[in-house]
């Protein structure tokens, strides 16, 4: 009698057990974040900034509240990713919602996404955590933020991936037009090719590369690449992103990026070098990020100096904090 009732606690006592690996799982993440910006080469009551997205305020100054709650069950799952503040209302277009989602793991190879979702072009990302310079870089900008639509990953091997989707135009959460943009990414072995389609409604094409290396244990190159093109003219750029970690709390990184726009049977248009110096040290999960850059464009003029004359070139100096959870 009593190896029955043993055999009975054991038994109740693992099925609960198992019942609690696979009960659903909600978790909450997210970060918030604010600066300090004074421009080096203007004054910081000048009109314009660097022109790229965020940051784009002197003084001190406000990021966004993000917050990420995450339901996970067996085979599917939903994410609602939530922005407040600046950065948040200039990425999420309306709503105050950065991603809202829902997933099904179809087999072990294969999900279907389906909802608002981050753009997979580029190499930069809306979250300040996510990034490793502050401000954000032209190709990031210029670029989408978003889609709404469905997607579908495809895991091909342990080296190889495949994402095909079909979306409203990009960054738009409402399709008024009835038109539709295509996106597809190949992956290998961390590095990325990107392709967007939607006949010019918004965007036109894109071609996006991104990836890197690391070279050491310590240094990590990161790279991105766009050609982008709609109603015969559009942008393109590179850039590089060294980054040496020098400790368990502190690295520095650069950002070196050259942009320029494009047009057809039009020459000489403008065209950005801009340098990005930012240093990252981490406490707890605190993250404080001093940054210097430098931008100049080829033949523009679109900032103004310290005695408020026009100028091809703008410096600032901008200190981060990002509080992640």
């Amino acid at each position: 009698m009593k190896k029955i009732i043993l055999s009975a606690i054991v038994f109740v006592g693992a099925m609960t057990l198992n019942a609690q690996e696979e009960a659903p799982k909600l978790s909450i993440s997210g970060t918030v974040d604010a600066y300090y910006q004074t421009y080096l080469t203007a004054s910081d009551d000048a009109s314009g900034s660097f022109g790229t997205s965020f940051a784009d305020e002197a003084g001190f100054a406000l990021g966004m509240a993000n917050l990420v709650l995450s339901y996970e069950g067996e085979k599917t799952g939903v994410v609602a990713d939530l922005v407040y503040g600046p950065r948040g209302d200039s990425a999420a277009g309306g709503y105050n919602l950065n991603q809202l989602y829902a997933y099904w793991n179809v087999s072990e190879t294969t999900t279907l996404t389906a909802g608002r979702f981050n753009t997979y072009l580029g190499y930069e990302v809306i979250s300040p955590a996510g990034n490793f310079n502050y401000s954000t870089s032209y190709l990031f900008s210029s670029g989408p933020f978003s889609h709404v639509g469905l997607k579908a990953d495809f895991a091909l091997s342990e080296d190889f991936s495949l994402m095909l989707a079909v979306m409203n135009p990009t960054d738009t959460n409402n399709n008024a037009t009835g038109d539709y943009g295509f996106g597809a990414q190949l992956g290998y072995s961390g590095q990325y090719l990107n392709l967007y389609y939607d006949n010019d409604s918004v965007l036109g094409f894109e071609i996006d590369y991104t990836g890197g290396f690391d070279l050491s244990d310590s240094f990590f190159l990161g790279i991105n690449g766009a050609y982008q093109v709609s109603d015969d003219a559009g942008f393109y750029g590179a850039a590089l992103y060294p980054q040496l970690t020098t400790s368990d709390s502190f690295s520095i990184g650069l950002r070196g990026e050259l942009f320029g726009l494009h047009a057809k049977d039009v020459d000489d248009l403008p065209s950005v070098f801009a340098t990005t110096l930012t240093g990252s040290y981490t406490v707890e999960n605190l993250t404080i990020k001093p940054e210097v850059r430098l931008d100049s464009w080829s033949n523009d003029e679109p900032y103004v100096d310290a005695d408020g004359v026009a100028s091809k070139s703008l410096a600032a100096f901008t200190v981060a904090a990002i509080y992640s959870f």
